[in-house]
C-alpha cells in the first residue's frame, strides 16, 4: 500500500499546495512586483478553477485510452512547468499561463491516483488509500507555509523550489506506479458516465461544500489581516495549522468503516460550517481553533467524496471522481464571486456567518442506504 499511497501523497502536494493554492498565500507580493491591480489577481486565480475543471472533464478519457500511469506524468510534468512559469513570469499573461498550467495538474492528478488505487490495491484499502493520497495538500501547506516565512520578499526562489521538488516527486512516481494497461470503459466514455446508483446527492453535496468553502479559500487569509489585525506572521501561522490538521483528514477511511459513509458526510458538514462561524469570533486563538476545523474537515469532505464516487462508479473510478470534483470546483468558481459580492454589500463577518449557513443546507442530502455500507 505504501508504495503507491506515498508518491501519490507526494504528487497531490505538488499539485494542490504548490501549483493552486501557494498564489493565493503569495498573492500579496506576486501582484506588487508585476504591479497587477486587485481585479487582475482575481481574474488570473480564476485561472486555476478554469483548467482545475477542464482537466476534469479530460482525464477519464486520457485514462481511458492512455492509462493512469500516462495522466500521473502528465499532471507532475503540467505542475511543473506552471510552477516554472510562475517563477519567471514578468508580465500579467506570462503569470496567467503558468497559473493555468499549475492548475491543469489537479484535476488530472486525482482522478488518476483514484484509478491506480483501485487497479493496484485490494478492495478493503481502496478507502484508506484514497483518504490518505488526498491527505497531500495538508503536508504542501506544511511545506509552502514556512518557505512564505523564509523568502517573502523573494517569491520567484519558492517557486523554484516549488519546481524542484515537483521533479524529485514525478521521478518518483514514474518509478513506483506501475504502468499498469487498465481499460475502466468498454463501451462509450458518455454511457460509463452513468451512475450504477443515483448520483445526484454526491455531486449537490460537492457543489455545496466547494460553494461553502470558496470564501475560506480566497478571503479567510485577508479577512485575519484586514479585519481582525493579525500580522503576517500570524497569518502564516494560520496557513500552517490548517496544513497540519488537513493530515488529519486521511482518517477518513477509518471513520467511514466505523460509523458509515452517511454519518461521516454529515459530521464533516456540520464540522465545516462551525469552521466558518467560529473564524468571525474576535481572538486569534478562536482563528486558530477555526483553522484546525477546516482544515482536517476540508480534507476529511473531500476524502469522502472520493470514496462515495468511487462506489456510484465502480469500476470507472476515474469518471467518478472526475465528476465530484467537477462540481466541487463548480461550486468554489461560483462560491468565490458570491463571497466578494456579500463581503462588498455587507461584510466580511456576515459574508462567513451566510456561507455557514449555506453548507448546512447539505445535511439534508440523502445517502442512499447502499452507498453507507
Amino acid at each position: 500500500m505504501k508504495k503507491i499511497v506515498l508518491p501519490g501523497v507526494a504528487l497531490i502536494a505538488v499539485c494542490y499546495a504548490f501549483g493552486r493554492f501557494s498564489y493565493g498565500l503569495f498573492m500579496p507580493e506576486i501582484s506588487e512586483a508585476l504591479q497587477l491591480s486587485e481585479s487582475a489577481s482575481g481574474a488570473i486565480n480564476s485561472a486555476t478553477y478554469i483548467a482545475y475543471c477542464l482537466a476534469l472533464l479530460t482525464a477519464p478519457l486520457i485514462i481511458n485510452f492512455k492509462g493512469h500511469h500516462y495522466v500521473i506524468q502528465l499532471a507532475g510534468i503540467s505542475a511543473i512547468v506552471g510552477l516554472i512559469g510562475i517563477a519567471f513570469s514578468h508580465d500579467t499573461w506570462l503569470l496567467a499561463v503558468g497559473v493555468f498550467l499549475a492548475g491543469l495538474s489537479t484535476g488530472w492528478a486525482s482522478p488518476a491516483l483514484g484509478n491506480a488505487i483501485s487497479a493496484e490495491l485490494p478492495p478493503e484499502l481502496h478507502a484508506k488509500g484514497n483518504s490518505w493520497i488526498n491527505t497531500g495538500t495538508g503536508f504542501g501547506i506544511i511545506v509552502s507555509g514556512p518557505l512564505y516565512l523564509l523568502f517573502t520578499d523573494y517569491w520567484r526562489i519558492s517557486y523554484i523550489l516549488f519546481a524542484v521538488i515537483g521533479v524529485i516527486v514525478l521521478v518518483w512516481n514514474r518509478q513506483a506506479i506501475p504502468a499498469t494497461q487498465t481499460i475502466p470503459c468498454t463501451k462509450s466514455i458518455w454511457s460509463c458516465m452513468k451512475p450504477t446508483r443515483p448520483g445526484s446527492a454526491l455531486l449537490m453535496a460537492c457543489l455545496l461544500t466547494g460553494a461553502s468553502s470558496a470564501i475560506y479559500w480566497t478571503f479567510a487569509r485577508n479577512f485575519l489581516t484586514d479585519d481582525k489585525g493579525a500580522s503576517d506572521s500570524e497569518a502564516v501561522l494560520f496557513w500552517i495549522v490548517m496544513g497540519v490538521t488537513g493530515i488529519l483528514g486521511g482518517s477518513a477511511g477509518l471513520i467511514i468503516e466505523r460509523i458509515k459513509l452517511g454519518w461521516s458526510y454529515r459530521l464533516g458538514v456540520l464540522l465545516l460550517s462551525i469552521s466558518l462561524g467560529v473564524i468571525v469570533l474576535p481572538s486569534m486563538t478562536a482563528s486558530l481553533i477555526s483553522a484546525v476545523l477546516f482544515g482536517s474537515t476540508y480534507i476529511f469532505l473531500t476524502s469522502i467524496f472520493i470514496v462515495w464516487a468511487t462506489r456510484l462508479f465502480e469500476p470507472n473510478v476515474s469518471i467518478g471522481i472526475s465528476l465530484a470534483f467537477l462540481a466541487l470546483g463548480v461550486g468554489q468558481f461560483l462560491g468565490s464571486f458570491m463571497a466578494g459580492y456579500t463581503i462588498e454589500v455587507f461584510s466580511s463577518r456576515t459574508a462567513f456567518m451566510a456561507f455557514a449557513a449555506l453548507g448546512l443546507l447539505g445535511l439534508f442530502l440523502r445517502v442512499n442506504p447502499v452507498e453507507q455500507n
